[in-house]
């Protein structure tokens, strides 16, 4: 828990507070290096400028690859969204197929249920997560058992249709508890954090007036990209999060019903 609480990763303003010093101090040492060695020759100088634009290409195209990474899993997490309320939904339609005290059942369940997966998508609190994934995972058994004994007493293609159902709003739970834990992994960070690092300290040094203004632009604007990316890529916290639209919709159905 510590563990998870200290990962930047997790906190996207943390990150921002962190890497925003961290970004404007390689630049000050690309100054002091400057300081030191002095200006390069004229031909030194042009090599320097190929070298310098090529590697701020290259931390656009990472910045460009990772932005897409968390955009694309953020995507992910929404169309789950989706299936998990559609599934819901169709479940409890499909409760009437049973008999009337177990179709009850069911769908009081189901409602329980539906409130528990509003619930996980709006807390940002990783111990109140937790324990919604414990009552989720008790009310996924008490789901089962609910209709496998009408199904197992009445094998009809009704029952089955039931049954098929209640598989699918459960496989739906799984693939959205996936799609929270697919995040951009740790070494793409490295790299683009190392990157990051080396660009700002060739900025330093090239810049000829080495004022703190100047060498803070880059830097903040590197900072706010990886704030951007890791809110997007980041589930339980941040700003841009995936709302339950679709399962705060079916909830209100259902409560009109």
């Amino acid at each position: 828990m510590a563990e998870l609480m200290l990962n930047p990763l997790n906190h996207p303003v943390l990150l921002f507070v962190i890497s925003m010093p961290a970004l404007w101090f390689g630049a000050r040492v690309g100054a002091i290096f400057h300081n030191r060695l002095g200006k390069l020759d004229p031909n030194m100088l042009e090599d320097f400028k190929i070298v310098l634009g090529a590697t701020l290409t290259l931390l656009g195209l990472i910045v460009g690859f990772t932005f897409s990474m968390a955009v694309s899993r953020y995507d992910q997490r929404k169309n789950l969204e989706e299936q998990e309320a559609n599934a819901i939904g169709t479940e409890y339609l499909r409760a009437d197929l049973l008999p009337a005290p177990s179709a009850a059942r069911v769908r009081s369940l189901l409602k329980s249920y539906l409130g528990e997966r509003m619930l996980y998508f709006t807390t940002s609190n990783t111990q109140l997560a937790e324990q919604i994934n414990a009552r989720t995972a008790r009310l996924q058994k008490e789901m089962w058992l609910a209709i496998v004994g009408p199904a197992s007493d009445q094998p009809t293609p009704a029952a089955a249709l039931v049954v098929g159902g209640m598989n699918d709003v459960l496989n739906s739970q799984g693939y959205t508890q996936a799609a929270w834990w697919n995040r951009i992994p740790a070494a793409a960070w490295a790299l683009l954090f190392s990157i990051g690092i080396f660009c700002n300290v060739l900025i330093g040094y090239f810049a000829q007036d080495r004022s703190a203004f100047l060498l803070w632009i880059l830097p903040i604007a590197l900072a706010i990209s990886l704030f951007l990316i890791a809110d997007i890529d980041c589930p339980l916290r941040g700003v841009i999060r995936v709302y339950p639209q679709n399962l705060e919709s079916l909830a209100n159905s259902l409560r009109s019903q």
